[in-house]
């Protein structure tokens, strides 16, 4: 995916040139290693900037909501997925967006990578299968696949959805996944083992809310948890409130997820929230056959009813 860098600062050097675009919301090197940050080029000289590799795991559907301008993204799986979500929730408009599609093969896990080498990492280099690590003491070679955020890992939606053009050509797309094995685990467990697992889960919950921030999905304008008539929440570190948070928060979510990994990725103490989401994605798909992002045409699951909607819950 490296090799991306310099089709984009050509795609994103003509658009800008011609004005068909007055933004372009992309990637540029961050101050620290596997740190790429966003970044908002507005003319030709800041196209250099741009970069693309496997450090660029940031949801860049985030940036678009309640935009005005005419804007092209760089949009890998995930981000297009959550873009038709913005574009069918009415949070943009698609002709405002032209979408330059990325191929993606998964992004690298930092937090993973930083575990597994002894002392700051100071540089990272990579190739199509290899990610290689410089730390005072020594470099280390990785197998990318080895180091791949979980959700990369478990992604069955690598090309982007709806694009305007391509930066490359289509990457194969993963099969034989079994993406829910971690969530059956739960679902067999008795009241008394779940509530203890959800209570180790989330007791390193600080309430920074930086999931909520991170993720694409939580654009309302006032969250749930700063609402004070009525107060749905306390906003301590009471474990019920905590839990309380983290419950709402991922049903808000349910029939909208893309498990792009951004409240996971976010999260400074690396709670896996994703279990609570993805346990809400499986639900949706083995009851209404639905996954969120993939077309235009159609409502989340949850947001229409059906005369043929599963009921076997109403007693």
């Amino acid at each position: 995916m490296s090799g991306y860098t310099e089709k984009m600062r050509e795609i994103a050097g003509r658009l800008l040139g011609d004005c068909s675009v007055q933004m372009v919301i992309g990637f540029r090197k961050g101050t620290l290693p596997m740190m790429n940050e966003p970044c908002f080029v507005t003319n030709p000289e800041q196209v250099p900037s741009l970069v693309w590799d496997s450090n660029c795991g940031i949801n860049l559907a985030n940036y678009l909501t309640n935009r005005k301008e005419k804007i092209a993204v760089f949009a890998k799986g995930c981000d297009s997925r959550n873009i038709v979500n913005h574009i069918v929730e009415n949070k943009i408009k698609r002709d405002q967006l032209h979408i330059v599609g990325v191929p993606c093969t998964g992004m690298i896990d930092k937090r993973k990578i930083t575990g597994m080498v002894n002392g700051e990492i100071l540089e990272t280099t990579e190739t199509e299968d290899t990610i290689k690590v410089r730390t005072a003491e020594a470099e280390t070679l990785f197998d990318k696949r080895e180091v791949l955020q979980q959700n990369c890992a478990l992604c069955i939606h690598r090309n982007p959805v709806i694009f305007d053009e391509m930066v490359a050509d289509p990457v194969a797309e993963q099969t034989d996944i079994d993406r829910y094995a971690d969530v059956r685990k739960i679902e067999e467990m008795d009241s008394k083992e779940k509530w203890q697992f959800f209570d180790d889960l989330l007791s390193p919950c600080i309430r920074c809310y930086a999931c909520r921030n991170a993720c694409p999905l939580c654009y309302c304008p006032t969250c749930f948890v700063d609402e004070s008539k009525p107060q749905w929440v306390g906003k301590g570190q009471d474990p019920i409130d905590v839990r309380t948070f983290h419950f709402l928060r991922a049903y808000h979510c349910a029939g909208r997820c893309t498990d792009c990994g951004a409240c996971q990725r976010a999260c400074p103490v690396g709670i896996d929230m994703r279990l609570l989401t993805r346990k809400l994605e499986k639900d949706c798909q083995e009851q209404f056959g639905w996954e969120a992002g993939l077309s235009l045409d159609q409502r989340p699951a949850l947001d229409v009813y059906q005369t043929n909607d599963p009921g076997d819950f109403i007693k």
